[in-house]
């Protein structure tokens, strides 16, 4: 809900070979490991939803498997290192890994959002919210 917030995805030297040819890209997918998140709830309150729902309906953190996932617009890569805009994970987050985004692939047509298409703004975006704390560890 934050695209215009920038970050960077700091690689191991190691794999900097691994980034070639991902500066075609616009946007790539990441997978990273929701670290700071303790325990698991199978019904949470949504940062946009006054209602408890099922985990699985909704991104957050405190799931029985913390895995995050999230689309970036790619803006340069320089070595291990790849600037990003649209993040939503906390510094020092654990990336597992890295795909192009390729839009070919994402399913076309209707596509339903179950109880967030109740929560759409007139002009049909989500609203602008950050996320709380309710998720943060010790936090309930």
């Amino acid at each position: 809900m934050a695209p215009e917030a920038e970050g960077v995805v700091e690689m191991d030297p190691e794999y900097t070979a691994g980034l070639a040819d991902v500066d075609g890209f616009s946007h790539l997918v990441l997978l990273y490991w929701l670290h700071r998140s303790e325990g698991f709830e199978l019904r949470i309150q949504p940062y946009l939803d006054g209602r408890k729902r099922g985990v699985f309906s909704t991104r957050a953190p405190r799931r029985p498997n913390p895995i995050g996932l999230t689309v970036v617009r790619l803006l340069e890569v320089d070595g291990p290192r790849i600037r990003v805009s649209g993040v939503d994970m906390l510094d020092g987050t654990p990336l597992i890994d890295i795909k192009p985004f390729i839009p070919d692939l994402v399913p076309s047509g209707s596509v339903s959002c179950g109880w967030l298409d109740r929560v759409r703004k007139e002009d049909g975006k989500l609203p602008k919210k950050r996320a709380d704390d309710r998720f943060e560890p010790g936090s309930r």
